[in-house]
C-alpha cells in the first residue's frame, strides 16, 4: 500500500509563492520518476513537473521558469516551489510517483487571487 501525503497548499495573491511537499511511504519500487499534477475546474489532469531519481526534470511550458520540483531520495519526498504565482495556477495540484503503477495523492487546492 503507497500512500502520499501532501501539503503546502493555500490563498494567494498573484505574484506570490508556495512550496508544495508530498512524502511518500509503504511499499515502493522501482520509481521511475516523482512529479506534480494539476486539475483546475472544468480542465482535464496536467502534468507540470517531474523528476527523475537521478535529478532529470521536465516541467510544462505554462509553468517553466517559474517552478521548480526537487526530491529528497532518502525520504521519498517531492517538493514543488511555484514562484511568481497567476490566477491561472489556480488547481488541485497532486503529487504523483510514476512506478510500473502511477500513485497519485489526495490533491491539495492552490487558488491565486488576482
Amino acid at each position: 500500500q503507497v500512500q502520499l501525503v501532501e501539503s503546502g497548499g493555500g490563498l494567494v495573491q498573484a505574484g506570490g509563492s508556495l512550496r508544495l511537499s508530498c512524502a511518500a511511504s509503504g511499499s515502493i519500487f522501482g520509481i521511475k520518476y516523482m512529479g506534480w499534477g494539476r486539475q483546475a475546474p472544468g480542465k482535464q489532469r496536467e502534468l507540470v513537473a517531474r523528476i527523475t531519481r537521478t535529478g532529470s526534470t521536465n516541467y510544462a511550458d505554462s509553468v517553466k521558469g517559474r517552478f521548480t520540483i526537487s526530491r529528497d531520495n532518502a525520504k521519498n519526498t517531492v517538493y514543488l516551489q511555484m514562484n511568481r504565482l497567476k490566477p491561472e495556477d489556480t488547481a488541485v495540484y497532486y503529487c504523483l510517483i510514476a512506478t510500473v503503477n502511477d500513485y497519485w495523492g489526495q490533491g491539495t487546492q492552490v487558488t491565486v487571487s488576482a
